[in-house]
């Protein structure tokens, strides 16, 4: 039954008040207690305020359901523009609800696909696979016409629920007033773009309840690999497809991360986690196109019983191997509705950013990071550029031996010094790069699952080292880019010095002072984590390529990439005092 235009205003306003109400938390709290001195007070019980407005958010969530649950999730994936203790409270929020009424989502599915479902499908069951907060999936079996035509005869119905396409209207209507609202706070305007953020959000949302987009996605996705037997993708039946309809061959089998059910079959979880490493970091480095989403409800191990033959896609044909052996397996993924692509521009960014590291070249490594669109125009960039020159200067003349005899504190101590740096500095990471970092993060975590002992950096090695074959032209032309801009640098010296001379007489030169800077970083108190995991990223793959040829820096960078992973690991220990209550 779809919502009434009564039930959808009563919605709209309820996400405004609560929208409303923490806003001017946020105000008392943030702005106005500050004002008059009582900083101490406000920031006594920060971390507990901002755990309890995520626990609200939860419960509001998943009382409204539909698109406030996707807001909760893209709100725990924002290390780049929220608070730690907001985005590690919502990472729990599950896009699991109640089903909807068999009845319901029957008349959608006949109403969309123009026929009676005994028509359209030889059975479909009536308990769900799964409930999301925008659709169902259903178990059915097609006509035999339509099994033919599609040359499976098992098939999952994705059927979106009914009304949804006027709930996620609304949702976004408030959703893009709040947007407006931020960006007229200073505080939020000056570090974020909230309007920019709603748009992006609605984007993807969008995309994701058409499910015409999703299935282009899979065929896409399948075609990458119809070549290589070490995935499958469920087929789409496109005479049963629309945009609230979706079906798809049936494919489930193994969980992943099932490693009872696997090791019973002779599968080793470490080959698992090697292989599926492997074919996500093909999709990323090789291919541009990646699953943006794989968690373990998305990924199958898929058994065969022919061992000579390529894996198919479709159900796992289980049994015991002959002779002990294990069976002959594959990967398979299902659920397209987040993906991610790696553009030309961002590849051309991260190259910067590989190069600039390896010169130690702080400047260049920040105008790199500005160049992927990490850093907002507001970005004061000055105390960056001294932190990243420090820091090569600091760890850059210690070779990798040297490096392992490094009291791991002294890693730490400068990490917590560069984080309270990174915390007060305005960025806002774009879409597709922030979801390759969470893909990233999803990779080691199913990995660790299967092998306790997988190492991530060994997995993305070799992906470097092609990466500096690829690229050896451009990587050549952006070398020759920063020796002109040292001598242009050069050049231009003698009047920069007159510059801050004359800036100096005229008393236009603004000094800051280290409490002031300290007061700022702990007022906007927002994640920074992610720019180190940006530097962490550069060094250490820079590191692999130069370590590839020969290069004795190569291992000098890779150990100095410890120090911005510490921080993205450590964000909250060291430099600050814990926060009253936690």
């Amino acid at each position: 039954m779809s919502p009434t235009a009564k039930t959808l205003r009563s919605r709209y306003r309820r996400i405004l008040r609560f929208a409303a109400l923490h806003l001017v938390q946020v105000w008392w709290f943030e702005l106005f207690l500050p004002r008059i001195g009582l900083s101490r007070l406000a920031g006594a019980g920060r971390s507990r305020r901002m755990r309890r407005l995520a626990q609200r958010f939860h419960k509001l969530a998943v009382d409204l359901g539909g698109l406030m649950i996707k807001v909760g999730q893209f709100m725990s994936s924002r290390l780049d523009v929220l608070p730690p203790e907001i985005t590690k409270e919502l990472e729990g929020l599950q896009d699991e609800v109640s089903p909807v009424d068999f009845a319901q989502i029957q008349a959608a599915a006949e109403q969309e696909l123009g026929a009676p479902l005994d028509e359209v499908f030889s059975a479909m069951d009536g308990a769900p696979l799964a409930a999301a907060s925008l659709g169902q999936a259903h178990q059915a079996t097609p006509t035999a016409q339509d099994a033919e035509l599609a040359g499976f005869g098992a098939a999952v119905v994705k059927i979106q629920r009914p009304g949804i396409g006027e709930i996620v209207d609304v949702d976004l209507a408030a959703l893009r007033r709040v947007g407006r609202w931020l960006s007229r706070i200073r505080l939020v305007s000056n570090r974020v773009d909230a309007p920019a953020l709603v748009e992006e959000f609605a984007a993807t949302s969008l995309e994701e309840i058409d499910y015409l987009h999703e299935a282009v996605n899979a065929e896409r996705f399948a075609g990458n690999f119809s070549q290589d037997p070490r995935v499958s993708v469920p087929e789409v039946m496109w005479e049963r497809t629309t945009r609230r309809v979706l079906t798809l061959e049936d494919v489930s089998a193994i969980k992943i991360n099932d490693v009872e059910r696997l090791r019973s079959l002779g599968i080793d979880p470490t080959a698992v986690a090697t292989q599926f490493a492997n074919v996500m970091f093909d999709q990323i480095f090789v291919h541009g196109f990646f699953h943006a989403d794989p968690h373990p409800g998305n990924i199958f191990v898929t058994t065969t019983t022919a061992p000579a033959a390529p894996p198919a896609s479709g159900p796992a044909a289980e049994g015991l191997a002959e002779e002990g052996q294990p069976l002959p397996w594959h990967l398979t993924f299902i659920d397209f509705g987040m993906m991610g692509e790696i553009p030309d521009t961002l590849r051309d960014g991260l190259r910067r950013v590989f190069i600039a590291a390896a010169s130690r070249d702080g400047k260049g490594l920040v105008d790199a990071i500005q160049e992927v669109g990490v850093l907002l125009p507001s970005a004061d960039t000055a105390e960056l550029e001294r932190a990243m020159t420090q820091l090569f200067a600091r760890f850059g003349g210690m070779g990798f031996a040297e490096l392992k005899e490094v009291d791991p504190r002294e890693f730490r101590d400068f990490a917590n010094e560069f984080g309270e740096l990174v915390r007060s500095l305005p960025f806002q990471l774009p879409e597709n790069f922030l979801l390759m970092l969470r893909t990233v993060s999803l990779i080691s975590g199913v990995c660790s699952t299967l092998d306790p002992r997988f190492n991530l950096w060994d997995a993305i090695e070799p992906y470097a080292e092609q990466l500096i074959r690829d690229q050896g032209r451009p990587a050549v032309q952006d070398a020759a880019r920063q020796v002109f801009n040292t001598a242009l640098t050069a050049a231009r010296l003698p009047g920069r010095i007159s510059d801050v001379v004359e800036r100096l007489e005229d008393g236009r030169i603004a000094v800051r002072t280290p409490e002031l800077d300290r007061r700022t970083a702990a007022l906007e108190r927002v994640g920074r984590r992610l720019i180190s995991a940006v530097l962490f990223t550069g060094l250490l793959v820079t590191g692999a390529l130069l370590e590839s040829q020969g290069s004795l820096f190569g291992p000098v960078l890779m150990g100095i990439s410890l120090v911005p992973l510490l921080h993205a690991v450590f964000p909250s220990r060291g430099g600050r005092r814990p926060a009253a209550g936690r």
